[in-house]
């Protein structure tokens, strides 16, 4: 276990709970409706202008945590011994959310931000980001759990 692959996992869960805090929104307590209400979207939208856009170099910082924890995890499977599978497996559950972020959720929030779509089309991506996130969301824990469990031994 190291502590630079609690520290990644911490600091992009933390951007999860923080990006879930606006997808939520995509949730309606009425009827499924195609179409998000504007000012469900609007703020969703706002929120990603912002940190996606607006925030920079700060964004950059999500980024090198993403590559930090890659090259880290890369590392262990190299120089670990016969706890190997945890490395591996460590790998699967944090590389597989920051390839999605990076090649699906990044770039719908960034278009979503742009406002630039169809109310319909908005509605879609959001709720893709949502979709997205929670998926990262359960494999980060995943992975924080495992590197707490694999610091027991």
């Amino acid at each position: 276990m190291s502590p630079i692959l609690l520290v990644c996992g911490g600091f992009l869960l933390a951007v999860l709970w923080m990006d879930l805090m606006f997808d939520v929104q995509v949730q309606s307590k009425g009827p499924k409706r195609r179409e998000l209400p504007e000012e469900v979207l609007e703020s969703i939208a706002a929120y990603y202008r912002r940190v996606t856009t607006l925030a920079r170099p700060m964004g950059h910082v999500v980024g090198a945590m993403m590559l930090v924890g890659m090259l880290t995890l890369a590392l262990h499977i190299f120089r670990t011994g016969e706890w190997r599978w945890i490395s591996v497996v460590s790998l699967f559950l944090f590389g597989v959310p920051v390839t999605l972020g990076l090649f699906h959720a990044f770039p719908n929030a960034v278009r979503l931000g742009s406002r630039v779509d169809s109310t319909l089309e908005q509605s879609r991506l959001a709720r893709a980001i949502h979709r997205d996130h929670l998926f990262c969301l359960g494999a980060m824990l995943s992975f924080v759990a495992l590197q707490l469990l694999a610091a027991l031994h």
